[in-house]
């Protein structure tokens, strides 16, 4: 190992990315982020404008960048996501499923609305976006896919508990799809950061933010750029012999 080899364990120059969720928070970070290391990304979320937004500012960076408005929620978006990002860039090597909803729902008080829309966007989309790109990840020299989870799929998710509930079954997803993607190089890993400061987590009172923060052993929320290493290290070469794998980056929240 020298120099060059290490810094090329972190290079995704020639590759190209779907980064979901991409336009703000830790979404948004990580587009950024694989940017900067070299890759086309391509950046989706509900918001036109937000999307539009996000691949001007990446083209700015220096970068190769596309923003398809879509909704993880709805099958019929996904397939137009995945052409486009193909008939651009001419292939695909990386999804990143960062795209989330956090609804509150009560347990006894559920709506069959709420709780459909809660897992057809944590865990369905996610699901079907895969499987969507699939031949194309098939084709990659270097296929990688991240799942962003949460350190809730692992803790008690009262108040939360479609949210938790998916994120868990993401993360199943995620080992039986290491399992059988195996054969043809594809590695598939769950990044489950704690307390993030976002716009997710601003929506909560002051009073909430500063418990959530101060739960994990750090006694601190994240900042999403602190999710980029995390996620670059699931995206690389520098984790090639890892797959069906989670990586907390939670600040010491979940218990071991």
């Amino acid at each position: 190992m020298d120099r060059e080899k290490l810094q090329s364990l972190f290079d995704l120059t020639g590759r190209v990315a779907i980064v979901t969720g991409g336009t703000r928070g830790i979404g948004r970070s990580i587009a950024e982020g694989f940017v900067a290391a070299g890759a086309k990304v391509v950046v989706a979320s509900r918001k036109a404008d937000a999307c539009a937004e996000t691949e001007a500012d990446l083209v700015a960076m220096g970068g190769e960048a596309l923003g398809v408005p879509t909704h993880l929620g709805e099958l019929e978006a996904l397939p137009p996501l995945v052409s486009r990002t193909v008939e651009r860039f001419g292939r695909l090597d990386i999804v990143v499923n960062n795209a989330a909803t956090a609804l509150r729902e009560d347990l006894g008080h559920f709506t069959p609305e709420a709780y459909a829309k809660s897992m057809d966007v944590n865990l369905r989309g996610p699901v079907f976006l895969i499987q969507e790109a699939l031949p194309h990840l098939k084709e990659s020299p270097a296929p990688a896919i991240v799942n962003v989870i949460s350190a809730g799929a692992f803790l008690f998710s009262a108040f939360t508990a479609t949210y938790g509930a998916a994120k868990a079954a993401l993360f199943s997803f995620t080992k039986s799809m290491a399992a059988e993607y195996a054969p043809f190089g594809i590695r598939v890993n769950a990044l489950a950061p704690g307390t993030v400061m976002t716009d997710m987590v601003r929506a909560n009172p002051p009073e909430a933010q500063e418990r959530m923060a101060k739960a994990a052993v750090l006694r601190r929320g994240a900042d999403p750029d602190e999710m980029v290493g995390p996620a670059l290290f699931l995206a690389s070469d520098a984790s090639s012999f890892v797959t069906g794998q989670v990586l907390l980056a939670d600040g010491g929240l979940v218990p071991h």
